[in-house]
């Protein structure tokens, strides 16, 4: 697989100052070129340079201070038969300041490198990857019969820019999710459904419905704590257990046509968040199959067997003793990954996987990846689990088990007609109703996905409907405002994206400015899906929004000096348009035409 440079505009750069460093001599020949690329950081500001190279980075090959070699660059660069070690015509100043070599670009390299590129398209056309192994991410497993809420979302919007920034930058990948549809929740639901015989109304929405059922049944039954009626109540969920687990009776029927009713819910959410998944595996699918697994497991002396509980002891390694299967026949979850990533392994031949399950399930997988190393599987090495923190509501944290959610889909239409009503309304008579309602729903849908995939892996959410959906600030909204913008510009401009230009007349700060943050937009997202990081995306994107306005409040286009400046100008912000498109796009979130 052939592998584009993601930042062509940094080798460019790199290509002179490495030429500069080894005097002659074939290009690359030394690594010095990857580098200085690899080095190269935005300037801290365009007082000093577009970029900055640390030349830290060169004391040890070259045995110099990095002062000195950072002057010695500088004089090499800005003398004499400079162009002869700049080939690309990349180098517009340099200077030195203490060990840092600061570049200035030619705003020719930009147009010739970015802002063409951009407008045509092939500024996105990978692969910029290298070539790695098939990668399955696996994401969203709600749980069947419960409530999906807002608080899964930030499991889905990230998997899905993980995703989607990873086949951006060239990788295979295989995306896949794993709802929980056995267990004991499942059970407590049908307990309550089969005593109670109620049903969801005409026209309701059985999946929010049924989270509703679950968390009567939750209730009950710790009412029932301490009571005589609590012995039977534990009887019934271990028969409706042993039902839906052996494929027959009553509760597995039940099991069945309730199953869906989540399921459609799940398709539902998923259809309204544009997310496709290539593979859906199921827990119940798992559930035999993983006791046989651990069975065998045992006979082959890496897992032990003790009163009829499974398990591996692995405090060798510092992660205690792990139970697959407890003493009365009932497979855990490390069971049933255990084999579902043996599946993965054997069925997708996959040589990475990546589970996005929040942070408390740590030791978990890391149990469940020893484990399968000591099964023999080499791919266990590149399995990582991506945890992150919770999502929360301005008052406190949810819980489908107390029932203080509120139903994901009824969400989605508060949130599109508070759109409607913050920033629609006012086209009424103007546009149709088809657009305002598409345009809501886009907006809506972009504050949340940015608001779950802004704020790094880490760090708690707290879901605020009013400061997502503000057209300032760091939002969804917001980024979707400023490609709104450049649509209309272009509009009001009859832009022709063939007709040429010359970038060298963009020599204002803000118009540099733009272009930096234009030319580093493949970098950052092969970055981000390197760490699985989408937070990155979305920070470069805020950057570039308001790089965009900043030039667009201090350099007239329409109203540009002359129409060849009207011309240059035009070009760069119909290039920051498609890169904030594109990048929008990579997180999962609609840029729409006008707002």
């Amino acid at each position: 697989m052939t592998r584009r440079d993601p930042s062509p505009v940094l080798r460019s750069a790199a290509r002179a100052v490495a030429g500069a460093v080894r005097g002659a001599g074939p290009p690359g020949a030394d690594g010095l070129e990857d580098l200085v690329a690899g080095a190269l950081v935005p300037a801290p500001s365009l007082e000093l340079g577009h970029f900055a190279l640390p030349c830290f980075v060169l004391a040890r090959p070259l045995r110099r201070p990095p002062a000195a070699i950072a002057g010695d660059l500088a004089a090499a660069l800005s003398g004499p038969g400079r162009e002869a070690g700049d080939p690309d015509g990349a180098l517009a100043r340099v200077r030195a300041d203490g060990p840092y070599l600061n570049l200035s670009l030619r705003p020719a390299l930009y147009g010739r490198l970015v802002v063409d590129p951009a407008i045509d398209g092939s500024l996105f056309q990978g692969p910029f990857a290298e070539p790695g192994p098939a990668t399955m991410i696996e994401y969203s497993q709600p749980n069947t019969h419960k409530a999906l809420h807002v608080g899964h979302m930030r499991n889905l919007c990230l998997g899905d820019a993980l995703v989607r920034a990873a086949r951006y930058a060239g990788t295979d990948v295989v995306s896949a999710t794993y709802p929980g549809d056995a267990g004991a929740h499942v059970a407590k639901c049908l307990w309550r459904l089969e005593r109670t015989g109620e049903r969801p109304g005409p026209g309701e929405d059985k999946g929010a419905w049924l989270g509703r059922a679950y968390a009567e049944a939750e209730r009950e039954l710790e009412g029932l704590g301490g009571t005589p009626g609590e012995e039977g109540a534990r009887a019934e969920l271990a028969r409706i257990q042993r039902e839906v687990r052996d494929g027959k009776g009553p509760s597995h029927d039940l099991w069945l046509e309730t199953r869906e009713w989540s399921l459609e819910q799940m398709r539902r959410a998923y259809d309204w968040a544009g997310v496709a998944f290539d593979h859906w595996f199921f827990e119940s699918e798992m559930d035999a199959p993983s006791l046989e697994l651990a069975r065998g497991l045992v006979r082959r002396g890496v897992l032990k067997e003790d009163a009829g509980a499974v398990g591996a002891d692995l405090k060798e390694d510092g992660l205690g003793f792990c139970v697959l299967v407890k003493s009365d026949g009932t497979g855990l979850y490390a069971a049933k990954d255990v084999l579902l990533a043996t599946r993965k392994f054997r069925d997708f031949g996959v040589g990475r996987s990546v589970y996005v399950v929040d942070r408390r399930q740590e030791l978990h997988f890391r149990q469940v990846f020893r484990i399968l190393e000591r099964m023999g599987f080499e791919e266990a090495r590149e399995c990582r689990h991506l945890g992150y923190d919770v999502v929360e509501l301005p008052d406190g944290p949810m819980s489908s088990r107390k029932g203080n959610v509120v139903p994901l889909m009824e969400l989605v239409r508060a949130l599109e007609d508070k759109v409607r009503r913050d920033h629609l309304d006012r086209y009424a008579g103007d546009w149709t109703e088809e657009d305002i309602r598409a345009t809501a729903a886009d907006v809506a849908a972009g504050a949340v996905k940015y608001g779950m995939v802004s704020v790094d892996v880490g760090r708690k959410i707290v879901f605020d409907m009013d400061a997502w959906t503000r057209l300032d600030g760091d939002t969804g909204p917001y980024l979707q405002y400023v490609h709104a913008r450049v649509a209309s510009l272009l509009r009001r401009a009859g832009f022709d994206p063939s007709a040429a230009a010359d970038p060298g007349l963009l020599v204002e700060d803000e118009e540099a400015a733009l272009m930096v943050a234009l030319s580093l937009f493949n970098s950052v997202v092969v970055r981000a899906a390197d760490r699985m990081r989408p937070s990155l995306i979305a920070s470069h994107l805020f950057d570039l929004g308001r790089a965009f306005n900043n030039f667009y409040a201090a350099c007239p286009v329409l109203r540009a000096g002359s129409p060849a400046l009207a011309a240059a100008r035009l070009r760069l912000a119909a290039a920051a348009g498609a890169v904030m498109r594109e990048g929008l796009g990579v997180l999962g979130i609609r840029a729409p035409e006008r707002m």
